[in-house]
C-alpha cells in the first residue's frame, strides 16, 4: 500500500493575526467568517485554479487552434476564449465573491466599533509623526475608485479623524493572504529589509521615502531595519496617515513620519533620500503619474542611492495565458490601471526619467516566512538557495 500523502497545510487561523492599539477587535463568529475566506481563497488558487489551466489546455486551446489554425497570439484572445468556459466562469465568480464577502466582513468588524478607533487614532496623533494638509487635494485616479471592492477606496471618511478604509484593510488582509505576508501583514517590507542585508550589507540610508505607503505595513519593517535612519512616509489618503501613525505609535516605532502628499511631486529637496521605495503602488496610479513619479524619484535620490519598486511582474516575456489570469484583477477587481501598467516598459521609463541604463535592474526578494505561523515552512526556507525562493518581484535602479 501507498503511504498517503500528508494533508496541504491550511491558512493559519485568524486569531493569531498580529494586534495593535488600532487593529479592530473580533468576535468568535466574526474571525470564522475569515476563516472560511482565507480556506476558500486557498481553495480557488491552489485546487480550484489548476483545474482552470487544465480546462485551457485540454478544451479551449485545442478548439482555438481548430478554429485559427494557430495558437492565441494576445491574452485578450485567451480572455475572449475562457469567457465561455464553465470552469472560468465558476472559479472567477467565486473569486469575486469572495472579495466581495470579504469587504462586508471587514467592513461590518469596524463600523461596530468606530467610535474606539478614531478615537484611538486621534489620541495617538498627540505622538510626533503625522503631518496631515487640511487643503490637500488627491490625485484623480484615487478618487470614485472602490480598489479591491473596498466601499469608497482609501480616501472614503465618514466621520472626523476616521481611520475605517484602513482599519477595514487591515482587519481583512491577513485573510486575504492567509497569512502568508506574516502576522501583521507587513512581508513586503521584511522582504526589501533582507535583500537589502543580503545584497548591499554596507548600505546604510541615512533618509528613507516610501511613496504611497498606504498604513505602513512595509514602511515600518523599512524603519526598524534602519533604526538611525529617518524615514518618510508618504500617502495621499488622510485615513491611511491617521491609521498608519496611530499603529507605528502602539507598535513603539518612532523614526517615522507619516505625510500627506502626491509622490508626483514631493515636497523635499533634491539628492535628499538614500533610499526610495514603493510596494504594490504603481499599478494603482496611472501612465502619467507613473513618469512623475518615476521623475521624482530620480530627483530625490542621492548620489550612490537605491529605488526599489515592489509590484506584480511585467507581462513582456510571460505567457499568454498566464498574462491573462493575472489580468483577472484589470476586470474583476476594481484595478482600472493594472493593465496599462504591467504592459509597461519600465527600464525605458526609467531611462527617460534620468536613471543610468546600466544602473536600472529587474530582480526577485524572497518573501520572508513568518515563523510563528509557517514553523515547518521557516525551517525549510534556511534550507533553500535564496534566489531560488525570491518570490516579489522588483524593479529597481541606482543613482
Amino acid at each position: 500500500m501507498h503511504a498517503a500523502a500528508p494533508a496541504p497545510q491550511g491558512p493559519p487561523p485568524y486569531q493569531v493575526v498580529g494586534k495593535h492599539a488600532v487593529m479592530p477587535e473580533t468576535r468568535h463568529d466574526e474571525a470564522a467568517r475569515f476563516n472560511y475566506l482565507a480556506n476558500m481563497n486557498q481553495f480557488l488558487s491552489a485546487e480550484f485554479l489548476p483545474r482552470v489551466k487544465r480546462a485551457y489546455d485540454k478544451r479551449a486551446l485545442p478548439r482555438f487552434h481548430s478554429e485559427h489554425g494557430r495558437p492565441p497570439e494576445h491574452r485578450r484572445e485567451v480572455r475572449e476564449l475562457m469567457s465561455e468556459e464553465p470552469a472560468y466562469q465558476a472559479w472567477s465568480a467565486m473569486r469575486r465573491a469572495t472579495m466581495e464577502q470579504r469587504q462586508q466582513a471587514g467592513r461590518s468588524v469596524v463600523l461596530r466599533q468606530l467610535d474606539r478607533l478614531n478615537a484611538t487614532a486621534k489620541a495617538a496623533a498627540a505622538e510626533p509623526g503625522l503631518q496631515l494638509d487640511p487643503n490637500f487635494l488627491p490625485p484623480r485616479y484615487l478618487t470614485g475608485v472602490d480598489h479591491h471592492c473596498m466601499p469608497g477606496g482609501y480616501l472614503c471618511e465618514l466621520a472626523p479623524d476616521d481611520v475605517s478604509a484602513p482599519a477595514n484593510y487591515d482587519v481583512g488582509i491577513f485573510a486575504t493572504t492567509g497569512g502568508a505576508l506574516g502576522r501583521y501583514s507587513d512581508g513586503g517590507g521584511m522582504a526589501v529589509a533582507e535583500w537589502l542585508k543580503r545584497e548591499h550589507p554596507e548600505f546604510k540610508p541615512r533618509r528613507i521615502l516610501d511613496l504611497g505607503c498606504g498604513l505602513g505595513h512595509n514602511t515600518l519593517p523599512l524603519a526598524q531595519a534602519f533604526p538611525h535612519a529617518e524615514v518618510i512616509a508618504l500617502d495621499a489618503a488622510a485615513p491611511m496617515l491617521r491609521y498608519g501613525h496611530a499603529r507605528a505609535v502602539s507598535l513603539g516605532v518612532t523614526n517615522v513620519r507619516f505625510v500627506q502628499g502626491n509622490a508626483e511631486a514631493v515636497k523635499e529637496p533634491d539628492a535628499s533620500f538614500d533610499l526610495i521605495v514603493t510596494c504594490m503602488f504603481l499599478h494603482e496610479t496611472s501612465y502619467t503619474a507613473i513618469k512623475r513619479v518615476f521623475g521624482e524619484t530620480r530627483r530625490l535620490l542621492a548620489p550612490g542611492g537605491i529605488s526599489l519598486h515592489i509590484e506584480q511582474p511585467q507581462y513582456q516575456n510571460m505567457d499568454v495565458y498566464e498574462q491573462f489570469i493575472r489580468d483577472w484583477d484589470a476586470y474583476n477587481n476594481n484595478e482600472p490601471f493594472w493593465t496599462t501598467m504591467h504592459e509597461m516598459d519600465l527600464t525605458e521609463l526609467a531611462t527617460e526619467a534620468g536613471f543610468d541604463r546600466a544602473k536600472v535592474f529587474e530582480t526577485g526578494v524572497r518573501a520572508v516566512v513568518d515563523a510563528a505561523l509557517f514553523p515547518q515552512a521557516a525551517a525549510a526556507q534556511k534550507q533553500e538557495d535564496y534566489g531560488r525562493s525570491a518570490a516579489w518581484y522588483v524593479f529597481g535602479a541606482r543613482a
